[in-house]
């Protein structure tokens, strides 16, 4: 098999792979949360908890479905990477680098779907 025929499989992995991790491990418990009506969370930003907890479960958890998916992915990207930019630099932004490195992971994915696009095993079809 060439290399080109496993592209669109890779991009499917590195799609896939990293949103999951991020929306179950991440996203799902913020989820809960805001659902259930608890919205006390940290301000990195001084936007106040509860904007600040809605913006997370975009990054977290709405974004990362819409990655999995393919649909409007590029875009899908920007919340998912700014949330991790926050957490990576302002919320860890103090601590040792081997408490931001899951930051930087998820942000590093996010950047490099962002680039080379969803593939053609997605809704967008690129």
């Amino acid at each position: 098999m060439k290399n080109a025929a496993l592209t669109p499989i890779g991009l499917v992995l590195l799609r896939i792979v990293p949103s999951a991790f991020m929306l179950f491990a991440h996203g799902l418990p913020k989820f809960q949360k805001l659902i259930a009506g608890d919205f006390e969370f940290p301000d990195p930003l001084g936007i106040g908890a509860s904007p600040s907890l809605f913006l997370t479960v975009i990054g977290e958890f709405i974004a990362p479905i819409l990655i999995i998916v393919g649909y409007k992915t590029r875009i899908a990207t920007l919340p998912a990477a700014a949330t991790m930019f926050v957490a990576a630099f302002v919320v860890h932004g103090a601590d040792p680098f081997g408490k931001k490195e899951l930051a930087l992971l998820y942000l590093t994915f996010f950047i490099v779907i962002a680039m080379l696009g969803p593939g053609k095993y997605s809704l967008d079809k690129k």
